[in-house]
């Protein structure tokens, strides 16, 4: 290879393996090529091309969202200059005819797809570039660091022994810096060029080496090679560099030492990758350094939802309310919580809060209408305060509603509820209730069967099997004791009662449930 320009490639096909396979196929730098960005689909390709600049672009033709006869159309409009060479099957060769009338340099079919042919088409299309005067080296040439870098971020776990990395990182040392850029997708390469210049200001005067990569999903990497004593000053730089661009939002993230470079993957996928998770609960910390993270906060215990779905109906709105905002809360504050199960949570008690009210006889119309833009917010949301937004926001819809209901309900059947759940555990019979209230028995049933969906004793044994079976569950209590504890002093017909509404008996549905939590 003459010169030092090598010619820059973009890889776009939806089909990560193949993507990866053309990566592993040459030793791009060796041919005089630089692969500078790879994208899943022809949108995503527009905009790395306009930040990348590539002299060619290799690409697929069926893929999602923007496929590759239009993104070929688009590009050649604005950049005729950048060579494209199709990647397809036997399948759509119609569609490579009407890319060539778009200008594409040549074609590849991926069934016949290997290195000869690849780097034949390759230097064939890069003979046409003015810019590039390319030749096959006459030796081999030893890999470059940052090549030996990018090897081990996308998934290598060593890589070749050549003395370049000696050469590059002289000390004993190594650490990872990074910073999130996806969502400074607009001034992606302003921010890159910055934090280079940076980078070289404050460590030029310090036995620190460097360099630097930006791996295929947008995370700007700095290795940094120093002695064991040099973590102070490697502290400070960071910092700098974080506080200067906290305008961005970036995700600024610190590794432990590590005395390794074939641990640079290890490394970034189990501490960087952790740390970029543990910014969606601490957004205020602009760099999260792995060996200086704020104490972990004691484990979220789990959500009593059968507890929560009670207050519910027994239209104990604010008690529910208010201990599925702590348990929020809560779960906000523990970073180390996975950031999916929180979302999901979120989403399900949503889900679970409209049927509940729906059973209810709330009018929930509206909910059921918002609540897929509810679990599309949540999804997308960049931090826990931003989902805990999203709850609150459908709460106070909820209320309203329920508020709406609440002034229609009729307040002497609330009571009747109230006794009911105070009381469950006592010998309680409707007789009994009616005396308390001074009505009549037999008015009373007709009554509580007119203003609730189940009878006197249909409720009454519900409200006490829920019971029980959190007593199942939890406790180590005999099924004997259980059935005193909620108010049945004949265990056979605890046991009957049991069955019939959960469709198992009370020594079947324990060990369903021990077995479960095994399992979880």
């Amino acid at each position: 290879m003459t010169g030092t320009l090598l010619c820059r490639v973009v890889i776009v096909d939806d089909e990560i393996l193949i993507r990866q396979g053309i990566k592993h196929y040459l030793n791009w730098e060796q041919e005089g090529f630089q692969i500078v960005g790879e994208a899943s689909n022809g949108k995503e390709a527009l905009e790395l091309i306009e930040q990348t600049k590539p002299h060619i672009v290799l690409t697929d033709i069926v893929m999602p969202i923007m496929d590759g006869e239009e993104m070929i159309r688009m590009l050649k409009a604005s950049h005729p200059e950048i060579e494209v060479i199709v990647l397809s099957s036997f399948s759509e060769f119609h569609y490579v005819r009407s890319t060539f009338q778009s200008g594409v340099a040549d074609y590849i079919l991926k069934p016949k797809l290997d290195a000869q042919e690849l780097l034949a088409i390759l230097r064939k299309t890069a003979s046409r570039i003015p810019t590039l005067q390319l030749e096959q080296s006459s030796r081999s040439a030893p890999s470059s660091i940052e090549t030996k870098m990018n090897k081990l971020l996308s998934g290598y776990d060593t890589v070749e022994s050549d003395g370049t990395v000696q050469e590059a990182f002289p000390y004993d040392h190594y650490w990872l810096l990074g910073a999130d850029l996806r969502h400074a997708a607009q001034q992606f390469e302003g921010i890159a060029t910055m934090l280079q210049e940076q980078a070289e200001r404050l460590l030029k005067e310090h036995p620190i080496a460097f360099r630097i990569t930006v791996t295929e999903n947008q995370h700007w990497i700095m290795v940094l090679n120093a002695s064991i004593n040099a973590r102070t000053t490697i502290d400070l730089a960071a910092e700098a560099m974080a506080s200067s661009t906290t305008a961005y939002e970036l995700g600024w993230m610190l590794s432990r030492a590590f005395d390794d470079f074939n641990l640079l993957g290890e490394i970034y996928r189990s501490e960087l990758h952790k740390l970029l998770g543990y910014r969606f609960y601490l957004p205020e910390q602009h760099l999260l350094a792995m060996d200086r993270l704020p104490a972990p906060v004691k484990p979220v215990g789990q959500f009593q939802l059968n507890d929560f779905a009670d207050q519910l109906r027994r239209k104990q709105f604010g008690h529910a309310i208010d201990y599925l905002r702590e348990h929020v809360t809560a779960m906000s504050g523990d970073y180390r919580m996975d950031i999916f199960e929180f979302k999901s949570f979120l989403s399900n008690i949503i889900f679970n809060m409209i049927v509940l009210l729906g059973n209810m006889e709330v009018e929930v119309k509206t909910l059921e209408e918002h609540k897929y833009a509810y679990f599309k917010s949540i999804e997308e949301a960049r931090y826990a305060a931003d989902v805990a937004r999203q709850l609150n926001a459908f709460i106070g819809e909820a209320e309203e509603l329920i508020g709406a209901k609440h002034q229609t309900a009729n307040p002497n059947m609330q009571l009747l509820l109230d006794y009911i759940h105070t009381h469950f555990t006592e010998s309680l019979t409707l007789t009994e209730v009616a005396k308390v209230f001074h009505f009549n028995p037999s008015y009373l049933s007709t009554f509580f069967a007119s203003h609730n969906p189940e009878g006197f004793n249909e409720y009454l044994n519900k409200i006490r099997v829920e019971k029980a079976s959190e007593l199942l569950r939890d406790g180590e209590a005999s099924i004997s004791e259980i059935s005193g504890m909620v108010g049945y002093s004949d265990h056979s017909y605890f046991t009957k009662v049991f069955k019939k509404r959960t469709g198992l008996s009370p020594s079947q549905y324990r060990v369903q449930q021990l077995q479960k939590q095994r399992k979880d």
